[in-house]
């Protein structure tokens, strides 16, 4: 159905009554944010239906008002979710779509659902009630993910590997530690939505365009029905701030920067070069040329993705960064930014935790990985500092060994017991026991190191943490 701006139905828009005639069509299309905000439509009747009850609460309309605009409201709900009503896209916005059609099925009391109240508070109220929904669910992918990798990393606290610095052998760590790594990065994420949350619910409805309202309103009831925590202190800040917007896309930047790298990783694993991972055919694709190609698309795609992502932030903070209290229409931009963050992050989690669920490891590529590049020679420098020489003066003693493995074309093990008393007479036949890939892992026993005790300790702290905010989240 079409409607025109200035009509004399229900549809018109809200703010016609100012107007003798409507603006042109290209610029209705062009102001016109139906088609981003309709996934708030559900977040809109929530909030109407608290309205229309803190009205009834406060008096300014009558319980018979108020109990017909919750029916309404509850009417188009279900019509909505079972697919009969269809949204109407020539409305200007989510808001002047629910009013008008409230507006069609209850006649009067439907007009009267937006008293003491502003598009420019309704919007700031449904982007939180919408992010009050969404940012739970992304926690609790982020929690399935933890979960995934604590589970491969429980195979695995005995699969060495190297660990790097520079994307040169460091140290000899195990596929679990480096697993229990990534997982630490995403409870810090699901943290953060955690903070970005306490700002979210609070509740801005009440403050209308910018001044409040003369009318009795009950914000903090309003507010109570939403399960907010608490209402906002200034009206003026109330409409003119998408600061939850950005501090939720900016959190959501960093959940999608460990993704990209976690990424890059897979990517760099599943080369013949490296050979650790093998990705599921069903997670992977071929070459429409080389007909031998397995390549890691998907996990190319979340990489690459990432760009989207700070898109949104950059473009959330450009918009915000020259407007004056209070709102101007250029915060209409952000849903579209806010959105296309959300959906992007929200698909990238769920993939990737299919994607790294059903890959393989090669074990025998990893421990082969740690016999090259002297990931050891740290291992020979504590053993000196064991014997109580200066840890300085070890550094450069493990380094002459290096060297001489170097010019002998050998590992450090390879050398012989004279070799290694040429470097250090403190040096004795125990070297050998200290300085296997396996003895390297299982000396550093630090907290949070690779020993496997350790690691064992992280796991389960990590199944604590899932366990302990599945019930918050």
């Amino acid at each position: 159905m079409e409607h025109g701006t200035i009509t004399q139905d229900n549809h018109a828009a809200l703010w016609h009554g100012r107007f003798e005639e409507g603006p042109d069509a290209q610029a209705v299309s062009f102001e016109t944010s139906i088609f981003v905000d309709e996934r708030m439509a559900l977040d809109d009747i929530k909030g109407s239906r608290a309205h229309a009850e803190m009205l009834g609460y406060a008096g300014i309309i009558t319980k018979d008002e108020a109990d017909s605009i919750i029916a309404g409201l509850d009417s188009i709900e279900k019509d909505l979710n079972d697919g009969t009503l269809k949204i109407d896209y020539s409305a200007e916005d989510i808001h002047s779509f629910i009013e008008a059609t409230l507006t069609d099925r209850i006649g009067e009391p439907g007009k009267k659902v937006h008293t003491g109240r502003s598009r420019n508070d309704q919007i700031a109220l449904d982007e939180r009630l919408y992010l009050c929904r969404f940012v739970p669910d992304l926690q609790n992918r982020i929690l399935t993910l933890v979960e995934t990798l604590t589970q491969i990393a429980e195979k695995h606290t005995k699969t060495i590997m190297p660990g790097f610095t520079h994307m040169q052998h460091a140290q000899p760590v195990t596929l679990a530690h480096h697993l229990c790594a990534w997982s630490w990065m995403l409870t810090r994420d699901a943290d953060r939505l955690s903070d970005a949350l306490k700002r979210i619910r609070i509740s801005p409805i009440g403050a209308c365009a910018l001044a409040g309202s003369g009318l009795p309103l009950d914000r903090k009831y309003e507010a109570k029905q939403l399960g907010f925590d608490e209402i906002t202190m200034n009206s003026l800040d109330s409409v003119s701030d998408r600061d939850y917007c950005i501090e939720t896309v900016s959190a959501l930047s960093l959940v999608q920067m460990h993704l990209s790298r976690f990424c890059e990783e897979v990517v760099l694993w599943s080369t013949t070069e490296f050979s650790f991972i093998d990705l599921s055919e069903k997670w992977s694709t071929g070459s429409s040329i080389m007909p031998q190609k397995k390549n890691p698309d998907f996990a190319e795609l979340i990489r690459g993705r990432t760009g989207r992502v700070y898109g949104d932030l950059i473009a959330l903070l450009t918009m915000m960064k020259g407007l004056p209290l209070a709102y101007d229409r250029d915060m209409q931009e952000d849903k579209q930014s806010l959105f296309d963050a959300c959906d992007v992050v929200l698909s990238c989690v769920e993939v990737f935790t299919k994607m790294i669920a059903t890959a393989s490891w090669n074990e025998a590529a990893m421990a082969a990985a740690c016999e090259g590049g002297f990931l050891n020679a740290t291992d020979i420098a504590d053993y000196l500092v064991r014997k109580g020489m200066p840890f300085r003066t070890a550094h450069g003693v493990s380094a002459k060994a290096v060297r001489l493995a170097i010019s002998k074309n050998c590992r450090l093990e390879d050398l012989s017991q004279e070799d290694f008393k040429s470097c250090s007479p403190l040096i004795e036949s125990d070297i050998f026991e200290v300085i296997p890939p396996a003895a390297c892992v299982n000396a550093r026993k630090t907290d949070g190191g690779p020993a496997e005790s350790k690691v064992m300790e992280q796991i389960s702290a990590l199944k604590t943490f899932c366990a302990e905010k599945r019930r918050f989240f």
